[in-house]
């Protein structure tokens, strides 16, 4: 291997987390193309109703999956393949809305279907980071997750913008391009994650210790590191397929287990809450409220995403420096603070023709949408890294994959419930809606100040132990001990059992022999 295998382990983690760039262009897409003219007359002018619909299909068939297929297929065939299935239903699903007939429905249909794939391969491709990453560098890494995300808005806002320089050369390719380019991240995916490792967890769950060795070996520097992680989740998976039997039934019956889901869930849905769901799906709608022109208001999406990128990568190094629950706390009340400050400077001045606002109040406007975007990017290196690095590492070998794939899509239930409403409470009320998000982040700051617990620097063996439940390393090596003491025992006896036959031959013979 021509790199260093910590190197090699940072490719394939950005090779998984590459499912974050599908994300961010998909979440990007449908809010660039609803502001093109030409996709509006292709499909009738749709409503607000319809638009809604539009993206509440996406979450539902996000969460259908996620929580019904993404688990079976990551448990049963790796890791790996629910991501490659994930990709390859996003690659069929982005034919079907960009050449579906001048019917909404088939646009939809598309859009169920890109959900579907994400809720497949988002929760596994977390799993899989947050399996293969040590504890120590497990936050900085999983920043690049989130920060692709934006990578992913990036892509999709400077394309649609790029598209909206040219509407009439391009007609309905002006959306149907960036439609298109949907294709780029799952076919990057399958491309390359086919040669890279497999979970060493998954392995020894699977009672493959061979080649759980050989994924370690290509990821870990230190002999002496390999054969620790290995003994530790030995161990703990021993405790595990002894004490917390069943799929998905110990996310309800183990007591520790449920408060950890019921945690995750409240944390999945407080992100969607904050207002950054509605900023990503919606800009276009909401910076209506202040410009008049499409084009000015793509290239705010376009800087917006830049931005994102940015002040994500502020984040990688802090996140393991400061730990998950400082940098959420900050984050929850920089974006009640923008939220409150943009209402009020929209709402509380006057309002020109075309439903434009003056330039000065225009330029505040997006001055705090973006300084939301900063606060929101820092809280998701928690949220998006605690939504997605702490629901993706509080939970035992046995539960994970279920409970992160159930705790993420909370987020779609929020987003299908929130994204169908928030179009017609933006029509009616306009920028008062922000009120509402202020008070969310506010409750949100409260929630994480009393409930969740920092996890920093923890193993994923031990995380048990921050909420209660038994240290599954030592318990695992309680139980490996008495196996080894059983085995002894009936090894001794095994070697008992031929000496005794043979004197008991030797006796029987012996009065015959005296005869």
């Amino acid at each position: 291997m021509g790199i260093s295998r910590n190197a090699y382990l940072w490719y394939v983690c950005m090779v998984a987390a590459a499912t974050m760039i599908l994300y961010g262009y998909d979440s990007s897409t449908f809010n660039a193309v609803q502001g093109s003219a030409n996709w509006k007359e292709y499909f009738h002018d749709p409503d607000p109703n319809v638009i809604g619909s539009v993206n509440t299909a996406y979450t539902v068939g996000g969460i259908i999956s996620g929580v019904f297929f993404s688990a079976p297929i990551a448990n049963r065939w790796g890791r790996k393949s629910a991501i490659m299935v994930g990709c390859f239903i996003v690659i069929v699903a982005t034919f079907i809305s960009t050449f579906t007939p001048r019917n909404i429905g088939g646009y939809i249909g598309g859009r169920a279907l890109v959900g579907i794939g994400q809720g497949i391969a988002l929760p596994a491709g977390l799993v899989y980071i947050s399996e293969l990453t040590p504890s120590g560098t497990r936050g900085t890494i999983m920043s690049f997750w989130q920060m692709n995300f934006s990578v992913g808005s990036f892509m999709a806002y400077w394309i649609n913008y790029g598209c909206t320089k040219n509407t009439k050369g391009l007609g309905n390719w002006d959306w149907k391009t960036v439609m298109l380019c949907q294709l780029i991240a799952p076919t990057f995916i399958i491309a390359n994650i086919w040669a890279c490792p497999e979970s060493p967890r998954w392995y020894i769950q699977k009672d493959r210790t061979d080649d759980a060795v050989k994924s370690l070996q290509r990821i870990r520097e230190d002999a002496n590191q390999i054969d620790m992680e290995l003994r530790e989740i030995r161990q703990a998976i021993a405790f595990e397929q002894e004490s917390i039997s069943g799929s998905y039934k110990p996310l309800w019956t183990d007591k520790t287990v449920r408060h950890r889901l019921l945690l995750a869930i409240a944390l999945n849905v407080g992100q969607q809450l904050t207002g950054q769901g509605s900023l990503n799906n919606y800009s276009t709608i909401i910076y209506k409220q202040v410009f008049s022109d499409n084009s000015t208001i793509q290239l705010i999406n376009a800087l917006n995403g830049t931005f994102g990128i940015l002040f994500t990568l502020n984040a990688t190094w802090t996140v393991d420096r400061f730990g998950r629950r400082f940098l959420l706390l900050v984050g929850a009340v920089g974006m009640a603070v923008c939220m409150v400050t943009a209402a009020t400077v929209v709402t509380e001045t006057p309002t020109y023709a075309k439903g434009a606002k003056s330039r000065p109040v225009g330029i505040s406007t997006v001055f705090l949408m973006f300084l939301f975007a900063f606060f929101c990017t820092q809280s998701q290196t928690i949220l998006g890294a605690t939504v997605w690095i702490w629901t993706s590492e509080i939970f035992s070998m046995n539960v994970r994959v279920q409970a992160v794939a159930m705790a993420a899509q909370s987020q779609n239930v929020a987003n299908a419930i929130l994204q169908q409403v928030f179009p017609l409470f933006l029509k009616k009320k306009g920028f008062y809606a922000m009120y509402m998000f202020f008070a969310i982040n506010i409750l949100l700051f409260v929630f994480v100040w009393f409930c969740i617990p920092e996890t920093k620097g923890k193993t994923l063996e031990t995380m048990d132990t921050l909420f209660g439940g038994e240290n599954h390393v030592d318990k695992g090596a309680e139980i490996i001990d008495d196996d080894k003491k059983i085995r002894d025992i009936e090894e001794n006896i095994e070697m008992v059992q031929p000496v005794q036959t043979t004197k008991g031959v030797e006796n029987r013979t012996s009065p015959e022999a005296n005869d």
